[in-house]
């Protein structure tokens, strides 16, 4: 065991933990550690017992982190992810994850993996069973005795595609004797060398030069797809048994799909959507659970997995509730993932581990026992030595181990010799030793994703992350790049569309034009005007123009402007002399708001400091100053009236839920208005998580809810049972009554219309608003730019927060809705369809060929 694992050893927790494994007195419950003493624990465990694990997770995105940390205190850590089932012809047919679970599924066969990280929708869905991957997995080796055909034959069987040059995961080439594959558990594809029928050589090579790499001994061929026929044959004849059987409402559809399906096999032509037909494939239903028998199970956060298999199967049955109607999907090819009982069951048969960092009520099953453990976590170190020293002193002084990871070998050799300069004894080592001196501090290469404090261990853990800030006062520089872009770009404009020139008018973007002046080619855009009238304007000029947008209640033509008359100025001097009467008007209104008494929240108690403690991340000094200026105005005697500013992931949210806590501690309730149903169901899914341990009662309030649901909602707004309620347009209905509503916050509020804002400060002039937006409208912009509302704006990002690509479908609004918020996996890429959208900007067409 190496020194990490070590450090546990000699814990009374963890000799707790570990009697109750191997007295197989499970499921039980330890509380207290966060990630990174998860990943700490887990690991420690496995080793000292010997045993490989299966560890279920919130979400990727942790698994991956979780991941990173086994892989350095240990290693053999895999992640097993979610994958897409395709069930139409139609779909884009990406198997990136799909193999890159058979690759894992290999490994754990041929057992070559320590712990498997992962969430419970992946463990939950059905796969190839373990004795079918087996039987579809050849060995290779030089010397064997096998003849190109048989090769061929086993790639088949295993779901491989031939084509001429090898490319990409699950194709295969022959040319005479020699045969190309790419296997899902490679990193390079593999090239065997015949002499007559026995193996001359194996090598990998480069897919761009087609050039041998290194040269092995051995190799297998692991099955490419999840869902594989034995032949074509066995197939078709399984497709027609079934469809002779189908019965009930749409069969006549799905038994169309299907005779599809087999008119293509027939002819000879594969279908990309057999992953519907898993059901027929395999005699018996598999999952993960079936390959991890003998594991040691550790389940994390509990309520957040259960909350995200919540989600997902949600999701997923509105899909295949959709492919019943469209006729892909019949009885009896409708089941792909075992439920949430099912899950337990497993928890409850192998005996999980449930480690959760704070107590949140019970766990998905009974438990033996239950351990808390006092462990701490602190934030990344950023690399400055002023800093690092300041965080060693006490901990040196204490008498504490002290290990500092420092990133590159490079950087740990500097940090060693100038922490030694200060004057602090120091041991380096250039990997993980076995044991940890006690009497120096150890700096060591490497990073974990955060610190590590066990103070009945005497033993703390600094460690290097790339743009880490302390919360302790230390800064972010913000980024000097404006936010402001140019007013058009050349590809956010197609032909036909319609522009507004600062000097003309309105017009139709026809292109661009090459044409020659003073005997020199130059591009000029191109700008039809009413009648015959056109204009040519030199590209470089393209910061004279606009893009016209149109009420958004207004189905009248779009009048165009003719060149070289008064109309377009006529336009311009009225609609300033409208913008001024408004501007008047609405000075008024809100500063009678500012005079009009409301209710001035109380200073902040003790629960809000340990509500806002519990935030899982650092908050930027935007956030913190935001929070500040928010807490400041609902402490007015006045109504609060406040727009919150930030891009997509800036953390606008944990913003808005520190005033929700505020207005909930002072007795009086809050409501969250949404512009659709999924937003409302993806704040509902994280109040529930971030107010969790808090005496908060939080409702949603949707079309998801059935009748007698929102009734019962409305009754229990009215009475006050209710603190905090999520939803769509019909909260701020007539029949929707609070008791004390004492703060509404309103995210994206852009989305709205005009009348539903007004009919917000009639039914509500006395509360507190909060507005949240990512992309305000001119008029709610110009207004707190101009001071008649009050603007806080985030313009840090997090720390490790990634860019969002948003697609957006050319869908009816009220169908573009239903998908809002969902992700599409396409050649290792998450796509996004944004619930930030205000408008319809590309074809299904254009989308499909950017997945």
């Amino acid at each position: 065991m190496n020194g990490f694992l070590n450090v546990l050893e000699n814990g009374e927790e963890f000799g707790s933990i570990l009697s109750s494994i191997q007295k197989m007195s499970l499921p039980m419950g330890v509380i207290g550690l966060s990630d990174i003493h998860k990943a700490h624990y887990v690991s420690a465990l496995c080793e000292k017992l010997e045993r490989k694990a299966l560890i279920i997770c919130e979400s990727e995105s942790t698994a991956a982190k979780l991941c990173e940390d086994i892989n350095f205190m240990s290693g053999g850590a895999l992640v097993f992810p979610e994958r897409d089932f395709h069930f139409s012809s139609d779909d884009v047919c990406s198997r990136e994850y799909e193999q890159q679970r058979i690759g894992v599924m290999g490994a754990i066969l041929e057992g070559n993996f320590r712990y498997i990280i992962c969430t419970a929708q992946a463990a939950s869905q059905l796969t190839i069973p373990p004795e079918e991957l087996k039987k579809r997995t050849v060995n290779l080796r030089c010397g064997k005795s096998i003849s190109v055909e048989e090769t061929v034959c086993a790639l088949v069987l295993a779901g491989y595609v031939k084509s001429e040059l090898v490319e990409g995961v699950g194709q295969f080439s022959v040319r005479g004797g020699i045969v190309d594959f790419f296997s899902p558990d490679m990193k390079e594809p593999a090239r065997i060398e015949f002499w007559g029928d026995e193996i001359d050589s194996i090598s990998f090579f480069d897919t761009e030069t087609q050039r041998r790499t290194e040269q092995v001994d051995e190799i297998r061929i692991c099955p490419s797809m999840e869902v594989i026929f034995d032949s074509n044959n066995a197939f078709l004849e399984k497709l027609n048994e079934f469809s002779k059987n189908i019965k009930g409402r749409g069969s006549q559809k799905a038994k169309k799909t299907i005779a599809d399906d087999i008119a293509k096999l027939e002819s000879g032509v594969s279908i990309f959507c057999a992953d519907k037909y898993i059901s027929l494939a395999y005699e018996r239903k598999a999952t993960l659970f079936d390959y991890m028998t003998d594991a040691v199970l550790f389940v994390l956060e509990t309520k957040a997995v259960k909350q995200s298999f919540s989600g997902f199967e949600k999701f997923f049955s509105e899909d295949v509730k959709a492919m019943f109607e469209e006729g892909q999907l019949t009885k009896g090819i409708d089941n792909y993932h075992i439920s949430w009982d099912e899950i337990v069951s497993v928890y409850e048969n192998l005996g999980a581990v449930y480690i959760d960092n704070f107590a949140r009520g019970s766990f998905d099953s009974p438990v033996h026992s239950l351990l808390s453990i006092n462990a701490g976590a602190s934030s990344g170190w950023d690399g400055t030595l002023s800093y690092l020293t300041e965080d060693l002193t006490p901990g040196i002084a204490g008498g504490k181990t002290c290990v500092v990871l420092a990133g590159t070998q490079k950087n740990a050799k500097g940090i060693a010799k100038d922490l030694e300069a200060e004057g602090i004894k120091v041991q380096y080592f250039e990997t993980i030793p076995d044991n940890f001196s006690k009497s120096a501090v150890n700096v060591i290469p490497g990073t974990l994703s955060s610190g590590i404090d066990y103070p009945s261990l005497k033993f703390m853990l600094i460690s290097y992350r790339k743009g880490a800030a302390q919360k302790s006062g230390r800064k972010i520089q913000k980024s000097t790049k404006k936010n402001a872009k140019a007013l058009l770009s050349l590809e956010e404009i197609s032909r036909g569309d319609y522009v507004v020139h600062e000097a003309h008018g309105i017009g139709i973007f026809d292109g661009i034009r090459t044409m020659e002046v003073d005997g020199k080619l130059k591009d000029f855009i191109k700008i039809n005007y009413k009648g015959t009238d056109v204009l040519y304007i030199p590209v470089t000029q393209l910061d004279l123009l606009s893009k016209y947008i149109s009420p958004r209640d207004s189905d009248k033509p779009v009048k165009l402007n003719r060149l070289g008359g008064d109309e377009w100025s006529k336009t311009k001097n009225r609609v300033r002399r409208a913008v001024k009467d408004i501007a008047a008007e609405l000075a008024k209104i809100y500063a009678k708001r500012t005079s009009t008494p409301g209710f001035a929240f109380s200073p902040d108690i003790d629960m809000q400091s340990d509500f806002e403690r519990r935030f899982e991340f650092d908050e930027t000094d935007d956030q913190l100053t935001a929070i500040n200026e928010i807490k400041r105005d609902m402490e007015k005697p006045y109504p609060m009236d406040r727009l919150l500013c930030g891009d997509v992931g800036f953390g606008k949210t944990e913003v808005a839920l520190r005033a929700a806590f505020k207005c909930i501690a002072d007795g009086k309730q809050c409501a969250i208005l949404v512009p659709t149903t999924i937003l409302a169901f993806q704040h509902f899914q994280t109040l529930k998580k971030r107010f969790d341990g808090f005496p908060v009662e939080i409702e949603m309030m949707s079309r998801f809810r059935t009748v007698s649901e929102r009734n019962k909602i409305k009754k229990d707004l009215k009475s006050g049972v209710i603190d905090l309620v999520v939803g769509t347009h019909s909260i701020i209905a007539n029949s929707v009554q609070f008791k004390d509503l004492g703060l509404l916050i309103v995210d994206e509020e852009q989305r709205f219309g005009v009348a539903q804002k007004e009919k917000l400060k009639e039914r509500f002039p006395l509360v507190d608003v909060l507005t949240l937006s990512a992309t305000p409208i001119p008029r709610t912009l110009n207004m707190a730019m101009t001071g008649i509302r009050d603007m806080s704006v985030l313009e840090i990002p997090p720390l490790d927060r990634h860019p969002v690509q948003t697609y957006v479908l050319e869908y009816d609004m009220s169908v573009l809705s239903e998908a809002m918020g969902r992700e599409i996996r396409r050649g290792g890429q998450v796509y996004y369809l944004h619930n930030r959208v205000d408008s319809i900007e590309r074809t299904a067409a254009e989308i499909q060929k950017a997945l």
